[in-house]
């Protein structure tokens, strides 16, 4: 059984939900936790805009077509979703990374994202 890391953000408080709906997170749980399976660290909760999404369907992680044989529905604009820290990264790097709610990121992003490149995306 997969064994989860501690439920905590990148400001180091306990972390809070994502998303309900679109249910998302690794487990699954509305979270963005991660544990030693989670090779894609799905870790940064963000905020799906329009540009994000062509971004990832073009560098080839279609996020928003619905895949109901796996349950998903398919992300728009506004759904918030538990990306791969290191896919946030590179929208970053491209200049479309979306917006990012760091009480709900986990900490294990960190490994990947610089917490000031988090903080740049995150609502004022």
């Amino acid at each position: 059984m997969m064994q989860k890391d501690r439920s905590v953000n990148v400001m180091g408080n306990p972390l809070k939900p994502c998303s309900n709906d679109p249910l998302t997170g690794f487990f699954r749980d509305a979270h963005c936790n991660t544990c030693a399976e989670d090779h894609g660290s799905h870790t940064v909760c963000a905020l799906m805009t329009a540009e994000f999404l062509a971004y990832s369907k073009y560098v080839g992680n279609d996020l928003s077509t619905p895949r109901p044989e796996f349950g998903f529905a398919g992300l728009k604009p506004g759904d918030q979703w538990c990306l791969c820290a290191a896919r946030f990264l590179q929208a970053h790097d491209e200049g479309c990374a979306p917006q990012v709610r760091l009480e709900a990121t986990h900490e294990r992003a960190l490994e990947i994202v610089p917490l000031e490149i988090l903080k740049q995306h995150a609502p004022a």
